[in-house]
């Protein structure tokens, strides 16, 4: 007994050693790290071929990164290092793999368009299929592997005015909102000379000519936000067939004024295509989607499920064609979309509903047996069958990592997968899960000489009967009896999830952790992953109620005692910088704080964000409505500000127009005003996805830079 407990002592001292002698998680890591996504199988199964995304130093400027995606493929035995394929400085997205695996099509960059081109799989370079002047994108092969369908991406006055693609030069159905005009003849068509000083059409000719050549922006749309500018042109996508062979010529398949997307062969002469439900309604105000069918020959689409209230999307047809598989939700609501099944010839009587309260994504069929996807659940993603015979529906794998990609061959899956302590590679499994292995390496080499700081689950009933969980994370090298600094990590959404399983936190967990900060975050009411009332929790209550959350979570952790309960702070960005502007107006325990990206006035967001739905979506009305403006009022950080005295950093990029930056001017103004400590970051050119896949520098310096502030507070 002894001898043994001493052995188990030893191999503990021993493993404890070789932790503390490996090297922290540090700054620059965060370049080191490869993406993998787009997993396509083999028809044998015996290839995978995914895309990887790395970060390269720039080779003409110092301290700059650029993304850098290729095409990769690896044998699925395991027994050979994974292979690079492309290797162009455009790099390469969204990749099909044809039915007969002997080529790749690929969207890359040619001339500033994105065009469709093929990978021979047997050898030599990669040849441009498309030269369209709208871009391709979303392409998909027929299932005998002659043609391949795509989307084109046309502004509507383009549209309306190109004769090979509108030869009958009609017009959209929906009516104009320009006001002064019942109708769209104050389009010019060519008919009228521009001339400054002539006639009201010659004026009006010239006066579109400005616009056309960027001199002035007109907007008469709602949507004119997007994530990084504003725009008067309504995009229409249109979808285009092509042979798969050198020298072909697309053609196109819809016409007309209705957008379309997701593009997937039924057969090789029919389409299923996700469409708007009507198309006598403007686009920023048709929030319906439906199903439609079409076929190749280019007669009309036809609306195969369709409602007024609802929207039927995320589509995957099985390799027969016999299933179809979809999502469908009312349309402005935060219920977890419902998942369900129809045969192909079906219709809406015969709608099969899955039972899965969860998010799900990534719908992939076993043959015509089983449905596979991929679904959100406590802190992880996990993939889920449902097998058409039985009506059963099960789970695979573990709440603590996260499943993405998945494609399925016979028998044999294979999926990229984030585990805490590697955050992007490829596995394969068989399809009941139970052989899992692990296939490429792409993040091993510099993983192992770093020392991996481990999350705990724990959790919490709050004041609703809801469970939260959270996780926490001590310093890297913690030494039992010291006292940590920690730190309070918020997700935005809010609609998110976190958990082991997130890969966009992977790094800057682990950073904070190698600074010797401890790490607590948590899934707060209202938070996705969790089913559809939980969802709902937080409906008109953004801050009190998840500020209760992650403080609760919080405070479980500072009883643990090893945390330095003097020196607390926290941060967060989008939702998450609005909570942590929230939190420091009601509570003074942190010794500094860190808003990046937020909302702090929801009024003024409803204004300048294209994510301004979230204001009816969450508080049942608009800031002119008395009641509603009550509740906007109470919940904005901003009614607060008088009570902030944390000292704040606040980030906010320069082009964001998903939370627009007013909110972020305004808070600091009222703080600077008010002499209370505060520093603003705005980073040039950068847009709301600034942490995610923003300028690498400055992904760097917002982490750097936030850590530097805590430290003068410490």
């Amino acid at each position: 007994m002894k001898a043994s407990l001493l052995l188990l002592i030893q191999l503990f001292t021993l493993a404890v050693m070789a932790q503390s002698s490996k090297d922290p998680v540090k700054l620059t890591d965060m370049l080191k790290i490869k993406q993998v996504y787009g997993l396509q199988l083999s028809k044998d199964g015996s290839k995978a071929y995914f895309m990887v995304t790395s970060i390269e130093p720039d080779a003409e400027k110092k301290w700059e990164y650029q993304f850098q995606t290729q095409i990769w493929s690896v044998n699925t035995d395991g027994l050979s290092a994974p292979k690079q394929l492309t290797s162009a400085k455009d790099g390469a997205s969204q990749i099909a793999l044809s039915p007969d695996g002997q080529q790749i099509a690929f969207i890359r960059s040619a001339d500033s368009k994105s065009q469709l081109f093929l990978l021979p799989l047997n050898g030599g370079e990669a040849i441009q299929l498309t030269k369209s002047k709208y871009g391709v994108s979303s392409p998909k092969w027929s299932p005998d592997g002659k043609q391949i369908v795509f989307i084109g991406n046309i502004p509507w006055k383009d549209l309306a005015n190109d004769s090979s693609l509108n030869s009958r030069r009609e017009l959209p159905l929906w009516a104009t909102e320009k006001p002064g005009f019942t109708d769209y003849s104050f389009l010019n068509n060519g008919r009228s000379i521009a001339d400054p000083d002539g006639s009201v059409a010659e004026a009006r000719a010239w006066l579109q000519l400005n616009e056309k050549d960027k001199k002035a922006k007109v907007i008469n749309r709602l949507q004119f936000q997007e994530e990084s500018t504003t725009t008067g042109d309504i995009v229409i996508s249109q979808v285009f067939i092509i042979a798969a062979s050198p020298g072909a010529t697309a053609r196109q398949l819809t016409s007309g004024f209705n957008s379309y997307s997701n593009p997937q062969f039924i057969s090789n002469s029919k389409l299923l295509v996700e469409g708007e439900a009507d198309e006598t309604i403007l686009p920023d105000r048709n929030e319906a989607v439906a199903l439609y069918t079409l076929k190749t020959d280019g007669t009309n689409p036809v609306k195969f499920l369709s409602a007024k209230d609802s929207s039927y999307y995320g589509a995957a047809i099985s390799p027969s064609g016999k299933w179809i598989s979809f999502q469908y939700a009312p349309v402005d609501s935060t219920a977890v979309p419902d998942l369900a099944i129809i045969p192909s010839n079906g219709t809406q009587k015969d709608i099969i509903k899955i039972p899965l309260d969860r998010s799900k994504s990534n719908l992939v069929w076993k043959g015509d047996e089983c449905l596979y996807g991929v679904a959100q659940s406590n802190g992880g993603a996990i993939l889920f069958q449902y097998d058409l015979k039985s009506k059963k529906l099960i789970t695979l794998g573990s709440t603590d990592e996260g499943i993405s990609s998945p494609v399925i061959t016979g028998n044999q899956m294979a999926y990229v997968k984030t585990t805490v302590n590697n955050p992007f590679e490829v596995y394969t499994n068989n399809v009941a899960g139970k052989n899992e292995k692990r296939i490429s390496g792409f993040n091993e080499e510099w993983l192992t000489g770093r020392s991996i700081a481990q999350p705990v689950k724990y959790s919490f009933v709050n004041k609703k009967g809801l469970t939260i969980e959270y996780w926490v994370m001590k310093p890297t090298n913690y030494i039992p009896g010291k006292k940590y600094p920690l730190l309070l990590e918020i997700h935005g959404g809010p609609k998110a999830m976190w958990g082991p399983g997130e890969s966009t936190m992977w790094h800057e967990f682990q950073f904070w952790c190698s600074k010797g900060y401890g790490v607590v975050y948590c899934n707060p009411r209202g938070s996705g992953g969790y089913g559809s009332s939980f969802l709902k929790s937080n409906f008109k209550d953004w801050g009190k109620g998840p500020m209760e959350d992650v403080l609760h979570a919080l405070d479980n952790t500072v009883e643990e005692g090893w945390a330095d309960s003097s020196h607390l702070f926290v941060t967060g960005g989008s939702y998450a910088g609005y909570l942590v502007a929230y939190i420091i107006g009601h509570d003074q325990r942190f010794k500094a704080a860190c808003s990046q990206r937020g909302v702090y006035d929801l009024n003024t967001f409803f204004g300048e964000g294209n994510a301004w739905k979230l204001v009816p979506e969450y508080f049942g009305g608009y800031p002119w409505d008395r009641s509603t403006k009550e509740i906007l009022d109470c919940e904005s950080p901003i009614s607060y500000v008088k009570n902030i005295n944390t000292p704040l950093i606040i980030f906010h990029g320069e082009n964001d127009l998903r939370t627009g930056v007013i909110g972020s001017e305004e808070l600091y103004k009222s703080l600077k005003v008010l002499g209370r400590p505060v520093e603003y970051v705005r980073q040039p050119n950068a847009t709301h996805e600034i942490t995610r896949s923003g300028n690498n520098r400055q992904r760097l310096d917002q982490l750097l830079r936030t850590w530097e502030y805590f430290e003068r507070f410490r």
